[in-house]
């Protein structure tokens, strides 16, 4: 029995060899990238006094900036999406989706992932290994 309609499942097929290569590539790119982007976060990222400032202070780039984050993001989600039907890494990359892009509930949904039992003491593990302070409880 298929859950899926005929489309999807032919075009899943048609291109899933470039499916694999962005998985194995995203796989790649989780383990340079995420220690790098954690050991970045201002140790009070997630508290409520702390919100990410502008990415310009020119407003016709700021925006331009976060359509382009956005839409980078959009296509991760789409990608982890199609992944789910292929071996590969669909939940990790819609995670990665979900947190370039900008979409109300977005911190809450950060605080809650950082408030399960083991998130939080794995990434100040990473951080303290990389020298950087501990991130402050929520």
């Amino acid at each position: 029995m298929n859950f899926l309609p005929a489309a999807w499942i032919d075009f899943v097929t048609e291109h899933a060899g470039v499916l694999v290569g962005f998985s194995i590539t995203t796989l790649i790119m989780t383990f340079i990238l995420l220690p790098f982007m954690i050991v970045r976060l201002a140790e009070d990222y997630f508290l409520e006094s702390h919100r990410p400032r502008s990415l310009s202070r020119y407003l016709l780039v700021h925006l331009m900036l976060m359509a382009l984050k956005n839409l980078l993001g959009l296509g991760f989600v789409v990608l982890g999406i199609l992944m789910l039907f292929v071996p590969g890494q669909g939940v990790l990359t819609i995670v990665v989706g979900l947190t370039i892009m900008n979409y109300p509930g977005k911190f809450q949904l950060e605080r809650w992932l950082v408030m399960r039992p083991r998130v939080l003491p794995a990434l100040n593990w990473l951080r303290e290994r990389y020298g950087a302070p501990p991130l402050e409880e929520p």
